[in-house]
């Protein structure tokens, strides 16, 4: 999992995990976690060193017991000009070589997780055989391909954020603490 050097107004620095903030302003001091919802760990009577180490604990229970945050696009976008779900496209109308006949496909999108997103095309028909009907079948098994790589995409970026925590939880439980320079 990530890690940075963070010094705080005190002058201590601390490696913080990714998902974990500084909070200082003004009266308040604490960290932030910031995965699966918010909570703020004050620094009071224990110090940033114990509320830091609480965070900690939460981020690596909460990663754990939670799926990992995905950051695929839930709905379309703005200038998208078709009513067609987030990932397909089309229909795309093509003539290919040698022939004289013109067909029809959705193009969908399928996202993986650490890697480059495939495309493939949905056949629907050709000038002669398109129908409403072919058209709605294509658009069915186009949207079940798009599920079926965005569940494994969650799936995939689930494992490798666990694993992420593991090697966390494995470099110690305690907050990496420096001497103030």
């Amino acid at each position: 999992m990530k890690t940075r050097n963070v010094v705080i107004h005190t002058g201590e620095r601390f490696e913080v995990p990714q998902g974990i903030q500084r909070i200082d302003h003004r009266s308040t001091h604490g960290w932030q976690l910031r995965y699966g919802g918010t909570k703020l760990y004050s620094d009071g009577a224990r110090g940033a060193a114990a509320a830091l180490a609480a965070a900690r604990t939460e981020l690596l229970r909460r990663i754990a017991r939670l799926p990992a945050p995905s950051r695929l696009p839930r709905r379309t976008s703005g200038h998208k000009r078709s009513d067609l779900p987030v990932g397909i496209t089309g229909p795309v109308v093509r003539c290919r070589p040698g022939s004289s006949t013109m067909d029809s496909s959705l193009s969908v999108s399928l996202p993986r997780y650490g890697e480059t997103p495939l495309r493939r095309s949905v056949f629907i028909g050709t000038q002669n055989t398109y129908t409403p009907e072919r058209y709605l079948a294509a658009l069915a098994k186009a949207v079940a391909l798009r599920a079926q790589a965005e569940a494994a995409y969650q799936r995939a970026a689930t494992k490798a954020k666990r694993a992420e925590a593991q090697a966390l939880r494995a470099a110690g439980e305690a907050p990496q603490r420096r001497a103030k320079r």
